[in-house]
């Protein structure tokens, strides 16, 4: 369906109501100023609605794309979201709410729409081949398939307080098994300027570490405030992926300073459990971790460090590596490497994000990774690693792949 200047003048629309009174020069070599659409159009030019062509022209006269009428009026609701003309920013929303979404545009006008619960999701096949040398000689093999549903729901309380979840569902494809169904997170949001709090099950992210000593969940309370100096204060429950009968007393907290070109970050985490002897030998981990990370044009270089003080043995993880640009979901053929060394001790690193580390963590060496997106809302990751054992120094290598389907 194709529409004409009518449709920019109705984006147009949006935008005047912001203000009452208008004066510019001339926008357009093709719009003189005594055309019945100059203000409207002038309006649009220095709203940054539209830009019109390379030679200075208009061309007011040629359809346009639904495609670019949604543009156009995804850039009109982020100047004027709130504006008097209401009834016309849900209509255009309306209109065009299926182009909007493939510009990832969220408006909030448009959450009434589902009861204001908005829903996204995420179909993931992963696949890992883990060989391990072993000490008596010959090697042990591993594989392992899974397909991955998942959705998360957010639903908006009020103007301050969102409720997120995340459903889920899993299945082993090398296994004539159910799979298995669960919430891994469910929380209250509640934003106050610079001041977020959450409340319930969350998502237990060390971001100063990217991921490094934690990528889990955990049940409690997560103060956070600030922006490019922020610090964040944890505590509740832990419980391993539910692998602890008797799940740790936590808390925690995080400190960091972030631009557009650098990061710097440390972090304290206290976990309690009798059930932690078994698998550290201790009550308690005391982990302490900092990490850094700084982009040179499409070049990122990274690292992070972490220690236990309760661990007597293989007491610290730590990572250092490049990356080389990276897959963008909503940009078809964008594309990424990177290669790190990693060093990552399961006493310190109690659930590491790396997916090649997901079949067994106690383990040193070299991680490689590529990631692409082919289509749109998709992104595919392969990773190799090669690398010894801590405890035995056997040799490992892990391939891991994974391919996401987003919606």
């Amino acid at each position: 369906m194709k529409k004409t200047l009518t449709a920019a003048l109705a984006a147009a629309f949006v935008v005047s109501t912001a203000s009452t009174t208008f004066a510019a020069a001339n926008p357009f070599s093709d719009v003189p100023a005594g055309h019945w659409a100059y203000n409207s159009i002038a309006k649009l030019a220095a709203e940054g609605v539209v830009e019109g062509y390379g030679d200075g022209t208009y061309r007011g006269d040629r359809n346009i794309t639904r495609y670019e009428m949604a543009q156009m009026v995804a850039k009109a609701m982020a100047k004027n979201p709130g504006g008097s003309s209401k009834a016309e920013l849900d209509r255009l929303a309306a209109e065009f709410r299926d182009e909007l979404d493939n510009l990832g545009v969220r408006v909030a006008e448009l959450e009434k729409y589902a009861d204001k619960v908005v829903w996204h999701g995420e179909l993931r096949y992963r696949y890992w081949n883990e060989k391990t040398d072993l000490r008596g000689g010959g090697d042990r093999k591993q594989t392992n398939n899974t397909v991955m549903m998942r959705f998360h729901p957010t639903a908006t309380v009020n103007e301050h307080w969102k409720l997120k979840a995340r459903i889920q569902a899993t299945s082993n494809m090398r296994k004539d098994t159910t799979g298995s169904f669960t919430v891994p997170f469910a929380y209250a949001e509640g934003t106050y300027d610079k001041f977020q709090i959450n409340l319930g099950k969350m998502a237990f992210y060390t971001n100063v570490d990217d991921g490094m000593v934690m990528d889990d969940y955990f049940s409690g309370a997560q103060l956070v405030f600030g922006s490019k100096f922020k610090v964040a204060l944890m505590a509740g429950r832990y419980s391993k992926s539910g692998d602890l009968n008797d799940p740790a007393n936590y808390q925690g907290g995080e400190l960091s300073y972030e631009t557009d070109k650098f990061y710097i970050g440390a972090g304290y985490h206290h976990f309690n459990s009798d059930d932690f002897k078994a698998l550290y030998n201790e009550d308690d981990a005391n982990v302490w971790t900092v990490g850094a990370r700084y982009n040179i044009g499409d070049v990122n270089v990274h690292g992070a460090y972490a220690n236990n003080t309760k661990a007597d043995d293989f007491d610290y993880s730590w990572t250092a590596g490049l990356s080389y640009k990276g897959a963008d979901k909503t940009k078809p053929g964008s594309w990424g490497i990177s290669a790190d060394y990693r060093y990552i001790s399961d006493y310190v690193s109690l659930a590491t994000t790396y997916d090649t580390f997901g079949m067994r963590s106690h383990k040193k060496g070299v991680d490689i990774g590529a990631t692409w997106a082919p289509i749109m809302n998709t992104q595919v990751y392969l990773n190799y690693f090669w690398g010894k054992t801590l405890d035995t120094h056997q040799d490992d290598k892990t391939f891991f792949g994974r391919v996401s389907f987003f919606f």
